[in-house]
């Protein structure tokens, strides 16, 4: 399982401003760069998407995981949420690149200058932390339904 250091953890928590202002932006690029997959376009709700409902929903799970990214427990029922979404989704561990290729560089689309390299470095570390613990809770999942 990733880390992260203190440095990554008080950057990724000082773009918290930004994403409670442009959140909705990043996320609603980052699906727009996504979905130039059709297979990955495919798994999601696109209704959930039209409504605007998906990127509010992400940029608020961004947005929690930033201004909790050192105190992640209290991120658990929201993890808990997202890996039974995940689940009933047929989300894998190979569709996360995917994601971490789409929201990185939407971070810069919207924010500019603003998302400095620094800063970029500091968000991928940061969702690839995320990634593993969503990876192997989603794993686990998986081996329970088939257990079942």
């Amino acid at each position: 399982m990733r880390t992260v250091s203190q440095q990554t953890i008080e950057i990724v928590k000082s773009t918290a401003p930004a994403l409670e202002k442009h959140g909705v932006a990043i996320t609603t690029r980052m699906y727009e760069r996504l979905f130039e997959n059709a297979e990955v376009k495919a798994m999601f709700d696109q209704a959930a998407q039209r409504s605007g409902e998906q990127p509010k929903r992400l940029a608020g799970a961004i947005l929690a995981y930033a201004k909790n990214i050192d105190k992640l427990q209290a991120l658990g029922p929201a993890v808990q949420r997202m890996v039974a979404r995940h689940v009933d989704t047929g989300v894998k561990a190979e569709h996360y690149p995917l994601v971490a290729e789409a929201l990185l560089p939407a971070i810069r689309d919207v924010l500019g200058d603003a998302a400095t390299d620094e800063v970029l470095g500091a968000w991928g570390e940061a969702y690839w932390m995320l990634a593993d613990i969503l990876i192997a809770a989603e794993a686990q999942a998986y081996a329970e339904n088939a257990a079942a």
